[in-house]
């Protein structure tokens, strides 16, 4: 894990770093350095702040404090995160309207509790680029949203706690736009546009890369959607549930499964949130043999080829065929 944090973290700082001080002073190079940033972003997004915000980087409640707030320093906050990851998609995975992954803007349809329109039976060609304008809504706009919207629901607690919250998010953009936009127009031989058009690539590809690690393992055909009664009760067991509604993908890469965080395992992820990453593999097997003794679904796709396909025709099917609600 500490190998893992000092190379991300280097991914994401340095290639900026070198535009800043106008070591990279070619355009190709300024756009390869924003590339290579927007990985770097994607990866400690994955593989450090994830862990961390889940209590599992570290058995010391301070370092993993510190560790979260990696993603306050790529342009999100670490509190609303907490709230969408941790409490919401991991207690009500693929639920319509309790899952904040799924609960997605009027042209996506991610559940088949969700009602369609007429855009929706293109939505498997579409969804790609607004996969790659994720993370941009996500420095801009996203965490003011949800911020709101949680404090309405309750889930954020305490005296001035809507106010303190709102303007540490405030500031830590501030730091963000500072370093990725304002550092590299003052300071680098590039125009105002070239470094827009750079920041916009850095985007693209993390958005890219964190919607389809996140979305192939939960939006697939093989999925549950099961729905909430009239008080947000679901029936079931807990960790049926996340079987039922989570599948793995390309568990022998050694080499991509550290680049993602340990994601390709989501299945024992969603079991054991409080276990770090890097034994997700050394769990999977008997998870796998337990499910099977007990003929449990578990779910995986051989390669990640297998379930971006897979989650295409999911997609597809979304928008397209007649799909009737999964109450349970």
């Amino acid at each position: 894990m500490v190998i893992k944090t000092l190379v991300m973290l280097s991914i994401y700082f340095v290639p900026v770093i070198l535009v800043i001080t106008g070591v990279a002073d070619q355009t190709w190079q300024l756009f390869l350095c924003f590339i290579l940033s927007g990985f770097g972003m994607a990866g400690i997004g994955m593989g450090i702040m994830h862990d961390a915000i889940h209590g599992t980087y570290s058995s010391n409640p301070l370092i993993n404090k510190i560790l979260g707030y990696t993603l306050n320093l790529v342009g999100a906050n670490a509190t609303v995160w907490r709230i969408q990851h941790n409490v919401l998609h991991h207690s009500f995975t693929n639920i319509h309207e309790g899952d904040d992954d799924i609960n997605a803007p009027f042209f996506l349809r991610f559940s088949p509790n969700v009602k369609k329109n007429a855009l929706h039976p293109y939505q498997h060609w579409y969804t790609w680029f607004f996969y790659g304008l994720s993370t941009l809504s996500w420095v801009t706009t996203k965490d003011f949203v949800r911020l709101n919207r949680y404090y309405k629901m309750g889930l954020l607690k305490g005296k001035n706690v809507y106010r303190n919250t709102a303007l540490k998010i405030v500031a830590w953009k501030l730091v963000y736009y500072v370093f990725t936009l304002g550092f590299p127009i003052l300071f680098s031989p590039f125009g105002v546009g070239e470094i827009l058009l750079a920041f916009l690539a850095l985007h693209f590809i993390t958005g890219l890369s964190i919607s389809l690690v996140f979305q192939t393992a939960h939006i697939m055909p093989d999925m549950a959607f099961p729905q909430m009664d009239e008080d947000g009760v679901v029936e079931g067991e807990r960790m049926l549930h996340q079987l039922a509604t989570t599948s793995n993908y390309s568990e022998k890469s050694r080499i991509f499964s550290w680049m993602i965080g340990g994601l390709n395992y989501q299945v024992e992820h969603h079991l054991f949130p409080d276990i770090c990453h890097v034994h997700y593999r050394h769990i999977a097997p008997i998870v796998k043999a337990t499910a099977e003794e007990f003929n449990i679904p578990y779910y995986s796709k051989p390669t990640f080829f297998h379930a971006l396909k897979a989650h295409f025709n999911m997609l597809y099917h979304l928008g397209n065929a007649e799909m009737e609600p999964v109450k349970a």
